[in-house]
């Protein structure tokens, strides 16, 4: 597998890419080109070229969930039909609101995107190449990481409290163990490892990259880096939505990765 990050918070010195509060990764897979979220605008698309990546070429695109940082592309890579299996939570393109009523969600909707890709929900896991999975719903299984709100979605006609229920991940199985790919982790970065390594028969884990959505110094950042050291995780990239002082603790105890677009990682 290669990924390759189209789209970070952060670009590298000397690397002149366009870098935004926003996820996109392209991965190669055997035959497969997968993107993994489209970021906020058409930055992605703008540094895909810079680097030297054909987006004509992909076949698969997974989003992690139905926020605007992650689907906001959606419009600019759907400029025109393409013939790709879209995989996603059947949630995800739900109308979505922050909690001051500003709109928040993808900028396709359901009923446009099915125009234009092959369109496949589920909340259950899908395999989208010989070693790359769709995690699809994940389940709370730690009790540090609980979901919350935020803000309101429109679910079945009716507004109700988001829960982002449709936030999943993608995994890698290599001979090392388990990669996660994750967008923000707002399921919990442990819940969905957890997961992971049920879904994939497979205890080990290599490695995790994306958002963790770890913001304080409190308890759930410290369970966090427990679990991270009790798996014995080796490439750790934290990225998008982990905050300065975050990073730093989880420096402090753990070998962390500086992720910015134009990194290139091979497994």
């Amino acid at each position: 597998m290669k990924l390759t990050v189209l789209e970070d918070n952060n670009t590298y010195i000397d690397m002149y890419y366009l870098g935004e509060p926003a996820v996109s990764y392209y991965i190669e897979d055997g035959n497969n080109r997968i993107l993994f979220d489209v970021g906020y605008s058409d930055a992605f698309m703008i540094n895909a070229k810079k680097i030297g990546i054909d987006l004509d070429k992909v076949n698969k695109l997974v989003i992690s969930h139905g926020h605007d940082d992650h689907t906001g592309g959606l419009k600019y890579f759907f400029n025109k039909k393409r013939n790709i299996e879209l995989i996603s939570h059947p949630e995800s393109f739900n109308y979505k609101e922050d909690a001051t009523g500003l709109f928040i969600g993808s900028s396709l909707t359901k009923e446009q995107l099915y125009e234009v890709s092959n369109l496949k929900l589920s909340k259950e896991p899908i395999q989208i190449s010989d070693n790359i999975i769709y995690l699809g719903e994940i389940p709370i299984t730690n009790d540090f990481e609980p979901r919350y709100a935020i803000g309101k979605s429109i679910v079945d006609d009716k507004k109700v409290e988001d829960m982002i229920e449709e936030d999943s991940a993608i995994v890698y199985k290599s001979d090392q163990g388990l990669f996660v790919i994750t967008g923000c982790s707002h399921s919990g970065i442990c819940n969905i490892i957890e997961y992971a390594k049920k879904v994939c028969h497979e205890e080990r884990i290599c490695g995790v990259i994306g958002g963790f959505h770890l913001f304080e110094v409190n308890n759930r950042l410290e369970k966090t880096i427990e679990y991270f050291k009790k798996n014995d995780i080796k490439l750790l990239y934290p990225c998008h939505c982990v905050s300065l002082k975050a990073k730093i603790e989880m420096g402090k105890q753990l070998d962390i990765r500086e992720v910015g677009v134009g990194l290139e990682i091979n497994l």
